[in-house]
């Protein structure tokens, strides 16, 4: 039996992207599509007061960026896996009628020599166009999807994306935003990271950046270090390295009024584990909050277990084993470096962005406290 949920866990403002009640109207309909490097992702929804419905939704496993540090190329196999994977996604997309739609891919494209080649391919047989967005508006679009999660109280945020093939980090500085306000202050971040003047207050984007590394580029790495435990460390070690331009390292920060928020499968992984889930639960795991010393112990047991065990822990599997330890490395380090001992978990990312900035853009979500 799965423990009892901590107290204070939903301390955060519950999310409502619950599923649609009945069949939406096609004009109604939005639709993002994530290809990252290691997973295809979608989620197609309709406008909901300050919200949205989920109508359907994909996501599969793909491995995009299998090889690519190797040899600079997304591979035939791993091209394979991804066009069976979006030929499903376009028939999810023209079942539903959906006119309304934004379809990017992120670090395996923008990396790999026939990335754009890739991208005309999935065009011609899928009749899909996606495009290749920049790390500024992945780690912006990221940000957004996690405004429903920012405390009131929050006055300098600092949101955390691990992705397959990077890490994005966005330092914002809240303290001029009325409380109440300050949710909604994110998600003006659709107009970029440096808007046009408004008369609204303004989240202020400190800094940003995105590291070439995630759980998947971090693992290929040291892929060649046997021992377990040291290759952990190494990975912990190398990933902090890579994080010393980040401005805010430089500066001793307040606890008081901080908050970081992380968004990734190994978080929502880590955040399972924590609660003892035997099947995995969002409503259990988006916006709960977890201590470091928490964290630190779901790390550990990931440890003993070994790679044999990580296969067979049900919240982990065959397909992420190896990656859960690149992922926790990063966030191990995350947690060493800032003054917290609490994380807000995020089951939402990228595809979450695309749909508020969509949204938003257009004009459909009511402006009202998310």
């Amino acid at each position: 039996m799965a423990p009892r949920r901590p107290d204070g866990a939903g301390a955060f403002p519950v999310p409502v992207e619950s599923p649609a009640p009945a069949p939406p109207d096609p004009a109604e309909l939005y639709a993002a599509l994530d290809l990252g490097t290691n997973s295809c992702r979608m989620l197609i929804a309709q406008p909901k007061g300050s919200q949205f419905h989920v109508v359907d939704s994909f996501s599969k496993t793909v491995q995009l960026g299998e090889g690519l540090e190797v040899t600079g190329s997304l591979g035939r196999a791993s091209m394979k896996r991804t066009l069976q994977a979006l030929r499903i996604c376009q028939q999810k997309l023209k079942r539903h009628k959906v006119r309304r739609m934004r379809l990017v891919a992120t670090e395996a494209c923008r990396r790999a020599r026939n990335g754009p080649e890739f991208l005309r391919r999935i065009r011609g047989e899928t009749g899909l166009t996606l495009e290749i967005i920049e790390p500024e508006e992945e780690a912006r679009l990221a940000v957004i999807s996690c405004a429903p999660l920012v405390s009131t109280r929050t006055e300098q945020l600092l949101v955390v994306d691990i992705g397959g093939g990077s890490t994005e980090l966005v330092w914002i500085d809240l303290s001029s935003v009325p409380n109440r306000d300050r949710p909604r202050a994110i998600m003006r971040l659709h107009a970029g990271f440096h808007p046009p003047q408004s008369p609204f207050p303004a989240a202020k984007v400190v800094d940003w950046i995105s590291v070439p590394l995630g759980v998947a580029t971090l693992r290929d790495q040291f892929r060649d270090v046997e021992d377990d435990a040291a290759r952990y460390a190494l990975m912990s070690w190398f990933f902090e390295e890579n994080l010393a331009e980040f401005a805010p390292y430089k500066d001793e920060q307040t606890r008081e009024g901080f908050q970081i928020i992380g968004t990734s499968g190994t978080v929502t992984t880590v955040a399972a584990s924590h609660l003892g889930l035997r099947r995995y639960d969002r409503t259990k795991v988006d916006g709960l909050r977890m201590t470091s010393d928490q964290i630190d112990k779901v790390i550990r047991d990931y440890l003993a277990m070994g790679p044999a065990g990580r296969r067979r822990d049900p919240r982990i599997g065959q397909d992420r084993q190896a990656l859960i330890m690149s992922g926790a490395a990063i966030l191990q380090a995350l947690l060493r470096l800032w003054p917290t001992d609490r994380l807000s978990v995020a089951d939402r990312g990228l595809r979450e962005g695309l749909l508020y900035a969509q949204m938003s853009a257009d004009g459909v979500l009511e402006d009202a406290p998310v």
